[in-house]
């Protein structure tokens, strides 16, 4: 049965959390992406707004699926897309953030031999994806609980992909939760996959390659391949939020 509660965000100005986003230091998230394949966006999210997007998770109207991870062989836990139109901070943030790593992106691609560019605008791509019948909104609400894990994945959902996303942790470790750290894998060719913790504080962000990020070797750039995941909540309850800038089919 869908919950008919309603939770309110604190509310924010119009264009704070674009002014947030753009306050950061993108000289330094960009050469954390290129040396490490993801960089920390600190601060991104008040503790207030952390707790309000979390509250969101029962209440059914704001979303368009669930899935419980045991039943697919994701892990332990469960995740809600959330449907259009998406919660205020969302749909600030997610244009922000791509508009600031929309370069990386082209970048990136160019150093790999993809011939594929991103528009100015996340909203002329996401009109990209619907033209491929790529519809549905993928950002995304996480709930964890005790002994619960994400394996190691990457959020592919159709032929157009941007190769970034950012995950923003919405609970406080060491009061809410412990254990449930972010992880990813880097697999280069010839050699053993390397591992990456990523140290979030609640109101975090980090911004991580989706599948590729180009290398530089001694005969130019090539591709190696990421995965990412959650480590064993250890003790209570862990939620995070998703923003992925391609829509799914």
């Amino acid at each position: 049965m869908k919950s008919q509660a309603k939770t309110t965000i604190l509310p924010a100005p119009s264009s704070d959390f674009a002014a947030r986003v753009d306050a950061i230091d993108w000289t330094e998230a960009s050469r954390d992406l290129d040396a490490q394949g993801c960089a920390v966006l600190k601060g991104l999210l008040s503790p207030d707004e952390c707790r309000g997007l979390a509250a969101l998770y029962p209440d059914d109207t704001r979303f368009r699926s669930r899935v419980v991870m045991g039943r697919h062989g994701f892990g332990r836990g469960e995740y809600k897309y959330f449907s259009y139109p998406l919660p205020d901070p969302i749909a600030q943030l997610r244009p922000a953030l791509y508009a600031q790593l929309r370069d990386v992106a082209n970048r990136w691609n160019e150093a790999m031999g993809i011939d594929i560019r991103y528009p100015q605008g996340h909203e002329e791509f996401l009109r990209r994806c619907h033209a491929a019948g790529q519809t549905r909104p993928t950002p995304l609400l996480l709930q964890y609980g005790e002994s619960d894990y994400n394996c190691l994945h990457q959020d592919l959902y159709g032929e157009h992909v941007f190769p970034l996303q950012v995950a923003f942790l919405l609970s406080e470790p060491g009061r809410d939760f412990t254990g449930g750290e972010f992880v990813l894998t880097e697999q280069r060719p010839r050699m053993q996959s390397r591992p990456e913790v990523v140290p979030l504080a609640q109101g975090d962000a980090v911004a991580f390659a989706v599948h590729h990020r180009p290398v530089q070797g001694t005969r130019g750039f090539y591709r190696v391949n990421l995965r990412h995941g959650v480590s064993r909540i250890r003790s209570g309850h862990r939620h995070t939020l998703g923003v992925i800038f391609h829509d799914a089919k």
